[in-house]
């Protein structure tokens, strides 16, 4: 049987795309030869990797180069569940082994200069390699200095886990460990946008999951930059009500709408809003945040106040800059920024650079899809899907006005589907083996 790009793009979403992926495994790991295009990725999360991964299934002749400074992939999507102590930091922590032998080059570096009028990227390692096409997909960039406080030393204490690893998810858990039964965990929210728009409302269903078993005393206050819950709104505040009490008098839960940091003590242990002082034993404020460095790097962060990056919705690159293209979190686009949404994109991307490369135009009425799961208890979770069709009016992708999929409620057999969405996801990104042992559980 055989798929073609167009045909395989039509039908990405769900778990029937993905096992339509896995008969691509023996195609993606041929490389074919390397005089090509030269295509240099930076960033290998769900945007990159997927990237990566299909253009040389699709292109094979492509010579793709992949930076990326870290040994290993961390998931962000799952990484609540650390928190709540239903997962550990090595069950969603997972190899480049299979990706890193898949490109033509794989450099273990940090990108620290991009000239796109040479179309050169240089490491930190001094090595400079020139592109036709530059993939930037690089995630997030936090903005500390824009909460009073949140220096360096502060952050030793004071962590955001919106990057996952051991030194913030890690440490987060350990600090929620110590704390005392009946201490109080604060955490923030911040304006949106944001990457993971259900992922704060997801946190602290997950701490208030680990306090209910082991810490039946303690309070979380959520100070939600925004003035209201941000995502899946009614679902959020139906399990914050059947698990931990919300709306009466013995709420785990005290979320405060309009109540973003402003300044943060780790000495004193306390946050500051425009509104008052609030003091925690445990404190999770994580900070605005913009596109990633590399995209200031190449001068790419027009939208949005000079924020985040704008795109063609056709091919995904910038309008400001010919040949470098942006996915994932640091795009401005009517996506979510989500790990879905990375890697439904990064293999849109791959799509139209191979029709590209071939000498064709790009879908000219390109499907993205997203699916995004929250756990919301010990053993329960929901979802919302949607699917953004282009639209030739607007010239851009959108979501649908009333024909969202969204679970009527959280169930145990939701989790088990979050289970198994991530490590389809998490295979078809990293290139992962049919075999592969994953540990992580629901």
């Amino acid at each position: 049987m055989t798929i073609n790009r167009r045909d395989f793009l039509k039908v990405s979403a769900g778990a029937a795309s993905l096992a339509a992926v896995g008969t691509l495994g023996g195609c993606a790991s041929v490389q074919t030869g390397s005089a090509g295009p030269k295509v240099v990725v930076v960033g290998a999360g769900f945007g990159g990797c997927t990237f990566a991964k299909y253009l040389k299934a699709w292109y094979p002749a492509a010579n793709v180069t992949l930076i990326e400074p870290n040994d290993h992939f961390t998931s962000c999507p799952f990484s609540n569940t650390v928190l709540a102590g239903i997962n550990k930091m090595e069950d969603i922590e997972l190899p480049y082994t299979y990706i890193s032998k898949l490109v033509d080059t794989w450099v273990p570096d940090t990108v620290v200069a991009i000239d796109t009028a040479k179309q050169t990227v240089t490491t930190a390692g001094g090595k400079t390699f020139p592109y036709d096409r530059l993939v930037l997909s690089g995630g997030i960039e936090l903005l500390f200095d824009r909460v009073q406080g949140y220096d360096a030393e502060t952050q030793k204490t004071i962590k955001h886990a919106w990057k996952a690893s051991r030194d913030q998810t890690g440490v987060l858990r350990q600090q929620l460990e110590a704390m005392p039964d009946g201490g109080t965990f604060v955490m923030s929210v911040p304006m949106s946008p944001y990457r993971c728009p259900p992922g704060p409302y997801e946190r602290a269903c997950m701490v208030a999951t680990y306090f209910k078993e082991a810490k039946p005393k303690s309070k979380i206050i959520i100070l939600d930059g925004n003035p209201d819950i941000a995502s899946k709104k009614p679902l959020f505040l139906a399990a914050w009500k059947k698990h931990f009490g919300y709306g009466t008098d013995n709420s785990m839960i005290d979320y405060r709408p309009n109540n973003m940091p402003r300044s943060v003590d780790a000495k004193k242990m306390m946050v500051g809003t425009e509104f008052d002082d609030v003091k925690g034993d445990v404190i999770n404020v994580v900070p605005p945040m913009r596109a990633a460095a590399v995209t200031g790097l190449a001068g790419v962060r027009d939208g949005n106040n000079g924020n985040w990056c704008t795109i063609d919705y056709l091919t995904f690159e910038s309008k400001v800059a010919k040949n470098v293209h942006i996915l994932g979190d640091s795009a401005l686009t009517n996506f979510p920024k989500s790990g879905s949404v990375a890697n439904n994109t990064g293999k849109m991307c791959a799509y139209a650079l191979s029709e590209i490369f071939a000498g064709h135009q790009p879908d000219p009425a390109p499907v993205v899809t997203n699916t995004c799961y929250s756990g919301t208890g010990q053993g329960t979770a929901f979802h919302v899907a949607t699917v953004f069709r282009w639209n030739e009016e607007k010239k851009s992708l959108v979501p649908p006005k009333d024909a969202n999929g969204i679970s009527a409620e959280e169930s145990e057999l939701e989790m088990a589907y979050m289970e198994a969405w991530a490590m389809n996801v998490w295979s078809d990104t990293l290139d992962l083996p049919a075999d592969y042992k994953f540990t992580a559980k629901g």
